[in-house]
């Protein structure tokens, strides 16, 4: 009976070798040079069959006279749909031209993981850094206060004009679209889903639209007598410390001494949860706000305005 001859170490990493070469092939129609600043041009992904084009934020610097570059080295102009500096994506769009969208990765990144990450800076057309997944986080909150479902840092390079570009799994999949500055230490990913969520509102509506309440408020433990005379679990809640003047809570009859529990059904601990939920398209929209008032939980609606 004959037996296999087990692969020698020198094959296997020929055949790695290999397999990553092909993965930048795959991705590499979908990858194009973006000119929005007046140095080094960046990286763009091709995101889908509409002609919209996903890139950093930070690399445009302008919001018209722009162009990119595709993989068969034609210059096309494209319009600049919206940005979002919290997330530093940008969205352009192109007209008229076919490109090939890039195809999101079918496998969760894990610590460990090869990735490589992939742009298109320049004249010399695709490049690629290795390197493996060292972190997948949750949610966090960027330098400019934008709240951010997770996240995937990795030491693959940040080669100049990489930002805009993807990071890549062993098969070509996009992972998520690198950026150099969102993130201290060499920059961070955020992930396709994160980048889709922000596509969405840009599409819609040029940003990601942030709302208030127009009210200063302060993160307070609730008094235990008071959850138990409430029935209440939740610990902690927002009390209103300032009201703007004319603003959506003074119109809505909120009160300084309120004490915030929700926002439509989603509670609100801190000043931040309630910045994250005052986001999309609840902005503009009445909600329903729970709060304590004189020892009694009222739900009050209020009418979320939208912060310019």
């Amino acid at each position: 009976m004959s037996q296999e001859t087990p692969l020698q170490p020198a094959s296997v990493l020929a055949a790695l070798s290999n397999e990553l070469a092909r993965a930048v092939e795959i991705i590499a129609p979908s990858l194009v040079t973006v000119h929005g600043r007046r140095r080094l041009s960046a990286s763009g992904i091709v995101w889908n069959s509409e002609g919209l084009i996903v890139t950093a934020n930070h690399v445009v610097e302008r919001d018209d006279d722009l162009t990119i570059t595709t993989s068969d080295d034609s210059t096309l102009e494209v319009t600049l749909v919206g940005r979002d500096q919290g997330s530093d994506i940008a969205l352009l769009q192109i007209q008229g031209a076919s490109l090939s969208p890039a195809l999101a990765s079918s496998t969760a990144p894990k610590p460990g993981h090869i990735v490589l990450a992939v742009g298109r800076p320049g004249k010399n057309g695709t490049m690629a850094s290795l390197g493996v997944v060292s972190l997948v986080g949750g949610e966090w909150r960027t330098s400019e206060g934008t709240s951010i479902e997770s996240f995937v840092r990795s030491d693959a390079a940040m080669l100049p004009g990489f930002s805009g570009g993807a990071l890549i799994d062993s098969s070509g999949g996009v992972i998520g679209m690198n950026s150099s500055t969102i993130g201290r230490r060499g920059g961070l990913t955020v992930p396709f889903d994160a980048v889709a969520s922000v596509v969405a509102a840009l599409k819609t509506h040029g940003k990601v639209r942030k709302g208030f309440l127009g009210i200063g408020a302060q993160s307070v433990e609730l008094n235990a007598a008071l959850r138990t005379s409430l029935d209440l679990d939740q610990e902690r809640a927002l009390v209103i410390v300032s009201i703007q003047a004319d603003g959506p809570a003074e119109k809505s009859g909120l009160m300084i001494g309120d004490v915030l529990l929700s926002i439509d059904g989603t509670r609100v601990a801190t000043v931040e949860e309630l910045q994250d939920h005052l986001t999309g398209e609840i902005v503009g929209h009445q909600a329903a706000v729970s709060l304590i008032r004189g020892g009694s939980i009222l739900d009050h609606p209020v009418t979320v305005g939208e912060r310019g």
